[in-house]
C-alpha cells in the first residue's frame, strides 16, 4: 500500500509546485525523479528510461525538422507567397487556418513564429490578430501524431498498453474536426470577443515614442569624453542610464561604434536616455547639445543600420537577467533601444530592467547580423526593420522539404517507427548543410526534452505500482451509476483544467496512464479515453501559462490574464464538445 500512495503523493506536490510558477519545470521534473528512486518508486535502472523514450526522441526530431523548413525558406515560401491578400478582419481567418496547416505538422511556437512578422504587418491592430492566431496554431496541433507533444505521449502509452501506439494519422478525424469548427469560430465571431489592446506597426520611432528618449552630442575640444574609448566611458556614465547607439565622424555614419576605438574632437555621439539623465550626461563628459529639437528617427537606421523588434521567448538566454548582465552591446554588438511589457513602454531604467518571457525589444545593430543576433538570444522578431535574413536558395528549400516529407512517408507507411523515421529525417537535413549542429542544438527545447525524461518514469511509477487504479476507483465511486460517456467527459474537463496550469506534456504524462486505467475499469475500448486526454490535453486556451503560444503574444498584444477567458472559455467549450462528440463517432466505446 506503501508505493501507490506514496507515488500519488508525489505527483501531487510536484503539481502542486508546478502551479505555484516559482520554479522551472525542467528542474523541478529531475527533482520529482530523483525523489522517486531515494524512495524506491523509480528502480535505478529505469531512472533514465524516459529519455531514450520514443515520444522524447519524436519531439526532439520534430523540432529540428520544423527549424530545418524555417531555416531553408520552405516555410517562409508558403507564408509569403501562398497567403491570400486580403483586407481587414477577414486577414484573421486566414493566417488563423494558415497558422493551423503548419502546426499540424511543426512545432506550435515554430508556426507562430513564423506567422508573427506577418500578422504585426497586416495593419490590424495586434490585440485583434495575435491571440486568435496564437490559439489557431495551439489547435492545429491536434491534427496529426507529430503536431503536439500530448499526441505522441497518447500514442506511446497505447503502445505500451496494446502493443500498438496510434499511427500518424490516427488524430486526423477528430483533431482536423476540433481544429476546424475551432479556426473558424476564432476567425467568424472569437476574435471580436478580444480586447483591442496593443499598438498597430509603424515606424519603429512612434511604435516605442522613442523621439524624447534620443539625442544628438558633440565631443568638443576639453571634453572627458576626448581621447577615451567608449569602453572607458562607462565607468564614468555607470549612475546614468545613457546607451550609446551611434557615431558619426567627419560627415559619415559609423554602422557599428567602435568601442575600442578613441574618440575625437567634433565627434557626434547618438544616445538614447532618460529625459532626467540627459543633462547630466551632457555635463559630466563636458559635451555640447546638437539642436534638441531636430527629428531623430532618419538616424535610427540606415543602409547598414537596421532595427528589429523581437519578443523574449520563454527559456531565451535573456529571460530573468538583466539588461545590465545581459551586455547586449559588448557582447552581441546591439543596442536595446526601448523595451515594452503588455503593450506598454517602459520608462525606467533600462539598465535595471529584468527581462520576462513576452516583453517586447526594440534592438538597433548592423542590419546583416541582426537576424543572427535575435536568434542567438532565443528571441522571435515580430516586425522586421531592417532585418536580412540570410540568402533562401531554391535548392535548399527543396532539399528540406524532401527529407520532411520523406521522412513523414516512411512514418506513415510503418516500414520505420515513427521515432526513426523522423530522426533520419533530422540527420539528413545535417548531411546536406540545410541545418549545422549548432542550430540543430538551438532548436530542440531542451526544457521540455528534460521534463518528458524526468516525468515519464514517475508515469510509469504511478501505473505499476497500481496508484493508476485506485485513482480512477475513486473517481468511479464518484460517477457512480453514470454512463461511460459521461466518465469520458469528466476525464477531459479535469485534464483542460489541468493542462492551463501546468505544462501539456506532463499533463498528458499523468493523465493518460489514468485514462486507460478507467476504460479498463469500465470496460470499454480505451481508445476514445486515450484520444479524449490528447485532445483536452492541447486546449490551453484560458490563461497565458497554458501554452508557450499564449504566452509569447501576451506583451506585444497587450493582453492581461483575464483577457484569456473571453476567448477562450467559448473556444474550450467549444473544442471539448465537438472533441467527445468526435471521439465517440470515431473511436465508439
Amino acid at each position: 500500500m506503501f508505493a501507490p500512495v506514496a507515488i500519488s503523493l508525489l505527483l501531487a506536490v510536484l503539481l502542486a509546485a508546478f502551479v505555484s510558477g516559482r520554479w522551472r519545470f525542467d528542474v523541478l521534473a529531475l527533482l520529482g525523479l530523483g525523489a522517486g528512486v531515494v524512495l524506491g518508486l523509480v528502480p535505478e535502472d529505469r531512472a533514465f528510461a524516459g529519455f531514450s523514450h520514443p515520444a522524447v526522441v519524436t519531439v526532439a526530431a520534430v523540432l529540428v525538422l520544423s527549424r530545418g523548413l524555417s531555416v531553408s525558406g520552405v516555410t517562409d515560401l508558403i507564408a509569403r507567397h501562398l497567403l491570400p491578400r486580403r483586407e481587414g478582419t477577414a486577414q484573421i481567418a486566414m493566417l488563423g487556418g494558415l497558422g493551423a496547416a503548419l502546426s499540424s505538422v511543426m512545432n506550435n511556437v515554430g508556426a507562430l513564429a513564423l506567422l508573427l512578422p506577418v500578422a504585426s504587418a497586416s495593419g490590424l491592430p495586434p490585440g485583434r490578430i495575435l491571440m486568435p492566431l496564437a490559439f489557431a496554431t495551439v489547435l492545429g496541433g491536434m491534427i496529426t501524431l507529430i503536431g503536439t507533444p500530448p499526441n505522441l505521449i497518447v500514442a506511446a502509452v497505447r503502445g505500451e498498453a496494446h502493443g500498438e501506439p496510434f499511427g500518424m494519422f490516427a488524430f486526423l478525424p477528430v483533431g482536423l474536426a476540433v481544429a476546424l469548427t475551432g479556426t473558424l469560430f476564432i476567425g467568424l465571431i472569437g476574435w471580436r470577443l478580444v480586447p483591442n489592446r496593443g499598438r498597430s506597426q509603424s515606424t519603429a520611432d512612434d511604435a516605442f515614442e522613442m523621439e524624447d528618449y534620443l539625442a544628438e552630442v558633440r565631443v568638443i575640444d576639453g571634453s572627458e569624453a576626448a581621447g577615451r574609448t567608449i569602453a572607458q566611458l562607462d565607468p564614468l556614465i555607470a549612475d546614468l542610464d545613457v546607451n550609446i547607439i551611434g557615431l558619426i565622424r567627419g560627415g559619415r555614419r559609423v554602422p557599428a561604434v567602435p568601442r575600442l576605438a578613441k574618440l575625437q574632437a567634433n565627434d557626434i555621439l547618438m544616445i538614447s536616455a532618460l529625459p532626467r539623465d540627459l543633462q547630466p550626461f551632457v555635463r559630466k563628459l563636458r559635451l555640447e547639445l546638437v539642436d534638441p529639437g531636430a527629428p531623430m528617427a532618419p538616424l535610427l537606421q540606415s543602409e547598414d543600420v537596421g532595427l528589429v523588434e523581437a519578443i523574449v521567448s520563454p527559456g531565451s538566454k535573456l529571460e530573468n537577467r538583466t539588461a545590465l548582465s545581459a551586455r547586449l552591446q559588448p557582447q552581441y554588438g546591439v543596442n536595446l533601444l526601448a523595451v515594452s511589457r503588455q503593450g506598454r513602454p517602459y520608462r525606467g531604467r533600462l539598465r535595471a530592467f529584468r527581462f520576462e518571457a513576452g516583453d517586447v525589444l526594440l534592438l538597433q545593430g548592423e542590419a546583416d547580423r541582426l537576424h543572427d543576433v535575435v536568434g542567438s538570444l532565443g528571441c522571435l522578431p515580430l516586425a522586421e526593420r531592417g532585418l536580412r535574413p540570410p540568402p533562401r536558395q531554391q535548392e535548399r528549400s527543396l532539399a528540406a522539404l524532401a527529407c520532411f516529407l520523406g521522412a513523414i512517408a516512411l512514418a506513415a507507411s510503418g516500414l520505420l517507427s515513427v521515432a526513426v523515421a523522423l530522426s533520419g529525417g533530422a540527420i539528413m537535413l545535417l548531411v546536406l548543410r540545410i541545418l549545422h549542429m549548432g542550430q540543430a542544438y538551438e532548436a530542440i527545447e531542451w526544457p521540455v526534452i528534460i521534463l518528458l525524461g524526468a516525468l515519464i518514469p514517475l508515469g510509469e511509477a504511478l501505473q505499476t505500482s497500481g496508484a493508476t487504479g485506485m485513482i480512477a476507483d475513486g473517481l468511479l465511486t464518484l460517477t457512480q451509476g453514470q454512463a461511460p460517456w459521461f466518465v469520458l467527459a469528466l476525464l477531459m474537463g479535469v485534464t483542460t483544467a489541468l493542462t492551463n496550469v501546468l505544462n501539456n506534456a506532463a499533463t498528458a504524462v499523468v493523465m493518460a496512464p489514468l485514462a486507460g486505467e478507467l476504460a479498463h475499469t469500465l470496460a470499454v475500448n480505451p481508445d476514445p479515453f486515450l484520444m479524449g486526454v490528447a485532445v483536452s490535453a492541447s486546449c490551453a486556451f484560458l490563461t497565458p501559462v497554458g501554452h508557450q503560444n499564449n504566452a509569447l503574444v501576451m506583451g506585444p498584444g497587450g493582453y492581461h490574464f483575464r483577457d484569456y477567458w473571453r476567448l477562450g472559455l467559448p473556444l474550450s467549450v467549444l473544442v471539448l464538445s465537438v472533441g467527445l462528440v468526435m471521439i465517440l463517432w470515431v473511436w465508439p466505446l
